[in-house]
C-alpha cells in the first residue's frame, strides 16, 4: 500500500500528475488544491497518497497536505461518493469553505459543486457534519470575503467562485478578484454571469 511518494514531476494538469520515483513513473490523480501547490516539471515534490484498490484497477490519489488526504478519505465514507466525485468536491471550492459549508449545513452551496446534487449534498451534511470538527483539519475559515453572509450578492459571488475553480483558476486569486468586482458593481449588474465574465477577463490577463 503506497502512502507517500517523493520524486520529480514529469508533467501535470488540473486533475493528475506523473511523478518519476527512481525511474518509475506513477500516475497520480489530484484535486485542484494540490495542483496549485505542485512545482514546475522537472522539480521535486512529495505527495501523500491514498491508494484505492478495486478488482480491475489500483488508483493513486495524491495530496500536497496530509489533511487533504484525511478529508478525501472521509468523503469516500459517504454513501454514493467514489474517488472521482470526491476529487471534484475537493476541487469545487476552497477547502476551508467546503468544511464550513458541510458543518453549517449549506445544502444550496454544496449542490452547486459539479456532480453534487441535492441528495448528495444532504448526505455530505448528515454523514460529516459532526465528524469534521473532530478531525482538527488545518484548513482555516475563508475570512477574506468582503461580501457579508446576508448580502444579496452572496449567491452570485459563490456561483462565480465555483465556476472559476472548475476552470482551474487558483482559489485565493479568484476570490480576491471576484470580491473586488462584486463590490464595485451596481446591484442590478451583479449577476453571477457578469461577475464570471469580468473575472475571467482579469484573471486570464494576469496569466499572460
Amino acid at each position: 500500500m503506497i502512502g507517500r511518494l517523493q520524486g520529480r514531476v514529469i508533467e501535470s494538469d488540473y486533475t493528475s500528475c506523473l511523478i518519476d520515483v527512481h525511474g518509475v513513473g506513477y500516475v497520480v490523480l489530484i484535486p485542484l488544491s494540490t495542483f496549485e501547490k505542485l512545482p514546475r516539471a522537472g522539480e521535486e515534490t512529495a505527495l501523500w497518497i491514498s491508494t484505492q484498490v478495486r478488482e480491475d484497477a489500483i488508483t493513486l490519489y495524491g495530496f500536497a497536505e496530509k489533511d487533504e488526504k484525511k478529508l478525501f478519505e472521509n468523503l469516500l465514507e459517504v454513501s454514493g461518493i467514489g474517488g472521482k466525485l470526491a476529487l471534484a468536491i475537493l476541487s469545487g471550492m476552497p477547502l476551508g469553505s467546503l468544511c464550513n459549508a458541510i458543518v453549517n449545513g449549506d445544502i444550496k452551496l454544496l449542490s452547486k459543486i459539479s456532480g453534487v446534487g441535492k441528495r448528495t449534498a444532504e448526505r455530505l451534511v448528515v454523514d460529516l457534519r459532526d465528524k469534521l470538527p473532530k478531525l482538527n483539519l488545518s484548513f482555516a475559515p475563508q475570512s477574506a470575503d468582503v461580501i457579508a453572509q446576508d448580502d444579496p450578492r452572496k449567491d452570485a459571488v459563490s456561483d462565480a467562485l465555483l465556476a472559476l475553480g472548475q476552470l482551474g483558476f487558483k482559489s485565493e486569486q479568484a476570490r480576491e478578484t471576484v470580491n473586488a468586482i462584486a463590490s464595485g458593481l451596481p446591484p442590478e449588474e451583479c449577476s453571477s454571469e457578469n461577475i464570471l465574465r469580468l473575472a475571467i477577463q482579469q484573471l486570464a490577463g494576469s496569466r499572460s
